[in-house]
Parts: structure tokens; C-alpha cells; sequence
């Protein structure tokens, strides 16, 4: 089946949205700004927040704590259900977790800001849904589309549960698995209909299983990062600076600069045999988004540097990412 061009051009831009949600979430963790909205979906109750805390009524913050902690009990039923008792507890025997943050106009329009990229690629998705569904009909591509619409409803439930329990750590994680999975659908997907990226690329197995487990290492590490950012949040709020946390970082920290190596000296053994062999393009960006990736990495580690690096840091990631989900997708190993 052909697709048009610009059917194409529209999924390409359906991509760039998840990246541009994913880049503002990030740019929300750096500034603090993940209880910038104390309620979802409206912020401070409206569709439009507020500028100044005048225009809230006195006890806002009781208000919207009560809201919270209904929205809570509900979450920690839905974990009993499912057998996560003791996760369920946890959280509902933590008071801290209703604590609320005071009205600050940056940080409120930073989190709305976030809310409506997140609205705005949703509904990118839906129109892409329906788009399949009247011109395509073709069963895997409605069945994709679908699949992603109904992923993204569920990401946009699931930042409502991270605000209800006050960025619980491991809520922020499964939220950005989920912002993953998604891309990575939505990717395969352009890979389908692409006749460029339909062509296969036949590789030597070496190449092959080389490149899928540096794909597996890097999904794995964005899960890792993602730790490693909650346990300096955590150390942060402790009081302790920079020059303390090499002495408080646990084994996740460890294995997250590990693997970065690991990754960067499998990438560079298949950056030398492409130059030699088959020189395919996909392999030198992989390599370049990978060096700039992890310079951004040791920026964050060992010097005291703004947070866009940590954005930065996350965003390289996330292409890199892509750019590994594709020749996943695209590399088939080649008959000996």
C-alpha cells in the first residue's frame, strides 16, 4: 500500500511533537515545576491558570490538597487491586506526599506549558487515528494508531497520579517509559510507511546484535538516568551540595556511568567496522548524537553547570534512542 506524502509528513510531525512533550517535561524536572499545576486537567481549577496568588481564594492550598489526596486514596485502591498493597500504603501513610508548594507564576506556567504540548500531541495522534482510519483502512496501521491514542490517554492519566502523589519517584519513571514506548510506536509506524525507511539494511550479524543490545543498553539507561536524577532531587532537598553527592551515590549511579562507557566502546568498534565495511550513515549519527549525549553526561556529573544540560543530556538521549529504534527496525542480518 502507498501513502501519500503527506500523510507522511504529518506522522514525521506527530514525532516531533513526543519529542517536544518529552524536552518539556525534562525542562518541568530541571525547574522544579512538576507541582507548578496542584490539580489536573485545569490548573489552579481553571483552563487558563492564574498570574498572581491574588487571584486565588485564601485557603487555595487546602483546597487543592483535599483534591489531591481523593484522587490519591483512589490511586492507592487501584494498586491494591492490582496486589501492590505495600506500595499502596506507603504512600497513603505519607503525609509529606499532600504537602502543598505555594502559588509561583513561573513555575505554574512552566508545568501549563508542559499540559499543553502533551494536549496538542494527543491530538495530533487522533487526527492521525482518524486519518488512518477513513483513507487507510489498512489493519496494522489503524491497529498502531490506535494502539498510541489509547497509550497517550493513559500518559496523560498518569502525569494527573505523579501530580495527586506529589512526584513520587517511581510514578515519574513509569511516566517516562510510557513517553518512550509511545515514540518508539510512533517511529515504527513511520518505518512502515516510509518508502525510504521501509528498505532494508543488510548487515553482517556482528553489526547486527552489537547494535540491538547498545539499543537495549540505552533504553535501559534513560530508566537508570531517570533514577539517578530522583536520587539527587532527594540529596538536593537534604541540603547536601555537589561536592557530597559522589559520597551518597548509590549503585544506580554506578552502573549509569558504566553502561556509558560500555555503550560509547561498542558504538566505537561499530563506527570502525562501518568506515571500513559499509559505511552507512545511521551508524556515524548514532556515534555523533552518542559523543554529544555523553559530554553533556559529564557535564552534569563533575561541574556545576545549568540545568539545560540536564535537558540537554535527556534529549540526546532520546534521539539517540530513535536513531537505535530505527536501525532496529530497518537492519536485517545478512546470509552466511
Amino acid at each position: 500500500m502507498e501513502f501519500s506524502r503527506s500523510f507522511l509528513r504529518f506522522q514525521w510531525v506527530a514525532l516531533i511533537s513526543l519529542f517536544l512533550v518529552i524536552c518539556a517535561g525534562s525542562f518541568v524536572r530541571i525547574t522544579g515545576s512538576g507541582m507548578g499545576c496542584p490539580d489536573w486537567p485545569k490548573c489552579f481549577g481553571q483552563w487558563i491558570p492564574p498570574t498572581a496568588e491574588e487571584q486565588l481564594p485564601s485557603n487555595y492550598l487546602a483546597i487543592f490538597q483535599e483534591k489531591r489526596a481523593k484522587k490519591a486514596v483512589k490511586f492507592c485502591k487501584l494498586l491494591t487491586s492490582i496486589g501492590m498493597k505495600e506500595t499502596a500504603e506507603k504512600i497513603k501513610n505519607d503525609r509529606t506526599l499532600l504537602k502543598e508548594e505555594p502559588f509561583n507564576a513561573a513555575r505554574t506556567y512552566t508545568e501549563y506549558i508542559n499540559r499543553l504540548l502533551g494536549f496538542l500531541a494527543g491530538n495530533i495522534m487522533l487526527v492521525g487515528f482518524i486519518w488512518s482510519l477513513i483513507y487507510y483502512r489498512s489493519f496494522w496501521l489503524i491497529g498502531l494508531s490506535f494502539l498510541n491514542l489509547i497509550l497517550m490517554g493513559i500518559e496523560a492519566w498518569f502525569g494527573s497520579i505523579v501530580v495527586a502523589t506529589n512526584l513520587v519517584p517511581w510514578t515519574i519513571t513509569v511516566h517516562m517509559f510510557l513517553a518512550l514506548v509511545i515514540l518508539l510506536i510512533q517511529l515504527y509506524l513511520i518505518y512502515r510507511i516510509s518508502p525510504r525507511h521501509q528498505k532494508t539494511i543488510k548487515v553482517k550479524s556482528t553489526i547486527f546484535y552489537i547494535w540491538w543490545a547498545i539499543f537495549a543498553i540505552t533504553f535501559y539507561q534513560m530508566f537508570l538516568g531517570t533514577q539517578v536524577r530522583e536520587y539527587i532531587d532527594e540529596l538536593t532537598k537534604q541540603g547536601l551540595g555537589r561536592d557530597a553527592w559522589s559520597d551518597k551515590f548509590g549503585m544506580e549511579f554506578l552502573i549509569h556511568r558504566s553502561f556509558s562507557w560500555l555503550v560509547l566502546i561498542l558504538l566505537f568498534y561499530l563506527g570502525w567496522k562501518n568506515e571500513k565495511e559499509s559505511k552507512l550513515s545511521i551508524i556515524r549519527w548514532a556515534f555523533v548524537i552518542l559523543s554529544i549525549e555523553l559530554f553533556a553526561g559529564v557535564l552534569l556529573a563533575y561541574f556545576d553547570l545549568p540545568g539545560l544540560v540536564q535537558t540537554a543530556h535527556l534529549v540526546f538521549a532520546t534521539i539517540l534512542l530513535g536513531i537505535l529504534g530505527m536501525g532496529a527496525y530497518r537492519f536485517k542480518k545478512q546470509r552466511t
